[in-house]
């Protein structure tokens, strides 16, 4: 992964772009690929309003369905195991930034990839479906978006808009870890330097979190 300077959009939150180098991020679409043909891993999730989401979800470790976690997909089957390669680098991208000088571990035990396509967006929303407050890690690959982070009151402004682009880290946490963030658009354009083998269009976001509900599953 690139070293480099995290810039501190706001108290809690870190970016760092071109964190992922290319190999890694082919890494995850190679992967995605695998995952999303699963039985019943990848849907388009219907919110409790009844609205279905214009991402594509595919849960590792825990299903996320509106608004809790549960061991089994939204087919009745078990839910794909939460990779530890994907918490080790979840684990240095925290270390790296909110948890640099704390003692304090991270323990990942579930990842969110969403399929984002250029018509797909996601509404301002708050993490706040884990029994613990550590961070959220978020990496991006494939096309550009512009994503958007506020406060942990309510939805209304002032807001940080920041373009993600393939290879980008974002990590949020501490004062800023029940903010309401969410993505206004994708753009429809790969800023990578070379396309991805799996991956011809469309932005792939893999958020990791604890959940505070491990069941063991590595």
């Amino acid at each position: 992964m690139n070293q480099g300077f995290f810039e501190e959009l706001l108290p809690g939150v870190f970016y760092r772009p071109g964190w992922l180098d290319h190999e890694m991020q082919q890494r995850f679409v190679t992967e995605w690929e695998v995952w999303r043909e699963a039985p019943g891993a990848s849907d388009h999730l219907t919110m409790a309003f009844g609205r279905k989401m214009s991402v594509e979800t595919t849960c590792l470790g825990l299903q996320w369905v509106p608004y809790r976690y549960q061991k089994l997909n939204t087919s009745g089957l078990p839910v794909l195991p939460f990779p530890t390669w994907v918490g080790e680098l979840a684990q240095r991208a925290v270390y790296e930034t909110i948890f640099i000088h704390a003692t304090t571990r991270f323990e990942p035990d579930v990842a969110l990839v969403n399929y984002y396509d250029v018509n797909a967006k996601m509404g301002l929303h708050q993490d706040r479906d884990e029994a613990t407050s550590d961070p959220v890690v978020s990496f991006s690959v494939g096309d550009s978006c512009r994503f958007r982070i506020g406060n942990s009151l309510n939805r209304n402004g002032p807001f940080v808009d920041v373009n993600l682009h393939s290879g980008d880290l974002l990590v949020f946490g501490g004062p800023a870890r029940f903010a309401y963030h969410g993505v206004v658009k994708t753009t429809g354009r790969l800023t990578a330097s070379q396309p991805f083998e799996g991956l011809p269009t469309g932005r792939l976001n893999v958020t990791v979190r604890n959940t505070g509900m491990a069941i063991g599953q590595k």
